[in-house]
Order: structure tokens, then C-alpha cells, then sequence
């Protein structure tokens, strides 16, 4: 398969996608720390005081390895920031520690995406290793014998695939909420300023959106791709 020039065009496309995405996380990032914000506030802080004013209690925070390595992890409820963000005091930080904390949120609120996406994560990942050897075994299959269960065993590797693809796009609204929580507590709890802070914390959040959104239109054109590939969407001669 990757030699289809169909498949190695999907390929480029989502390289490209994912390059310019991580290009505009990392430089709007880099710029977001040349902003300092007037509360002096470390990421560390941020996530604290953004946790309190919501009454979260049971929310650890750890600094964690890594750049960018920053997550929550809703099974043992643990903020995960990374050195850059944890000790920083400036609108990056600020704005990536209260995207994390938007998780948590989320998660004591029971925010419907974010339960589906954490339901559908062992499917999903079974589906985007499984899913494309299936059609490829069926495919192979249906080019030695004639009957339909070739086409059969591809078409689950398409649904199993298929898995994949809705959770990359039941992230994007996750990820954009936990972006609008945490910029609407930054400035309730005033620690950023309007103007200059607010902007450069919007711009590190609206890049990092959109590596989620790189990511499920990757994961979509793949789909329609081993649909193809499985006749769904054509008749196989």
C-alpha cells in the first residue's frame, strides 16, 4: 500500500498538516514566553489558584519531563506541567497550565466529550493498529479466491479504523473547551491582562487547537482512503 500514489499523497498531506501545525505551536509558544504577565504567577500557581476558585480539591500537580509533556490524567487525578510551564511566569505558561487545569474541569464536571473520548481510547487504539492490516489481509484475500469474505474481513478493518477517526474528532471540541475554560478563568481571576497577555495566551491555545484538528483531518482522509481500498466507495474490478 505504500507505494499507492493515492495513499502516499494522504501521507504528504498529513505530513505537511502536522509539520505546520508543530511549527506554529512551538514558535507561538516561544513567542508567548517573552510575555510576562503582570501577576508574576508561576503555571504552577496558575493551575492552584484556578483549581481553588473552582472548589477542585482532589487535582495533584506534578512537574513532569519533557517539552510541552504537559497533561492531566483523569484516572488518578494529576496535573502533569512541564518545567518550562510549571515555573514560568509568563503568558505561555500561564495559558498552557490553565488548559490543563480545563481538564480537570472538565473531568469534575463530567463534560460529556471527555467521557466519550476516555471511553473510546482502548477501541480507538486497537482500531488504528489493527484496523489497516485487516484491509490489507482482506484485500489479499479477495485477490486469491472469490468469495465475499476477503471484502468481509476488510470492511471491519475499515470499521475498526473508523474508531480511530471519531476519537481524533471527539478531541478537537475536548481540546477547544479546556482552551475556553482556561482562557475565561484567566481573566475572571485576573492573571492575565487584556491586550498584549490575553493575545499571546490565545495564540499558543489556538495553535495547539489546531494540531487536533491537523490530526482528525489526517485521520479522515486515511479512512476514506482504506474505504477505497475495501470497496466501500468503489467497485473493485
Amino acid at each position: 500500500m505504500i507505494f499507492d500514489p493515492l495513499y502516499m499523497a494522504i501521507l504528504v498531506i498529513g505530513l505537511v498538516l502536522s509539520g505546520i501545525t508543530s511549527f506554529m505551536v512551538s514558535s507561538r509558544f516561544k513567542a508567548g514566553q517573552k510575555v510576562r504577565i503582570q501577576s508574576g504567577l508561576t503555571g504552577a500557581e496558575v493551575a492552584k489558584a484556578i483549581l481553588a476558585d473552582a472548589g477542585v480539591t482532589d487535582v495533584t500537580i506534578h512537574e513532569a519531563r519533557g517539552f510541552l509533556a504537559d497533561h492531566y490524567n483523569p484516572l488518578n487525578k494529576t496535573l502533569h506541567l512541564s518545567k518550562d510551564v510549571y515555573h514560568g511566569t509568563n503568558a505561555s505558561a500561564a495559558g498552557v497550565a490553565a488548559h490543563e487545569v480545563g481538564h480537570a474541569l472538565q473531568h469534575a464536571e463530567n463534560y460529556f466529550p471527555m467521557w466519550l473520548r476516555s471511553f473510546i481510547v482502548p477501541a480507538a487504539n486497537i482500531g488504528s493498529n489493527l484496523g489497516p492490516w485487516l484491509v490489507i489481509i482482506g484485500i489479499v484475500l479477495m485477490s486469491v479466491q472469490s468469495l465475499g469474505f476477503g471484502q468481509s474481513v476488510a470492511i471491519f478493518g475499515v470499521a475498526l479504523f473508523a474508531l480511530s477517526t471519531v476519537f481524533t474528532f471527539v478531541t478537537v471540541p475536548v481540546e477547544f473547551d479546556a482552551s475556553n475554560r482556561a482562557k475565561k478563568r484567566l481573566q475572571v481571576l485576573n492573571i492575565v491582562q487584556q491586550g498584549r497577555e490575553y493575545k499571546a495566551v490565545s495564540a499558543v491555545l489556538l495553535a495547539a487547537g489546531l494540531t487536533y484538528v491537523a490530526a482528525a483531518i489526517q485521520s479522515l482522509m486515511q479512512l476514506v482512503y482504506w474505504a477505497i481500498r475495501a470497496g466501500l466507495l468503489r467497485n473493485n474490478d
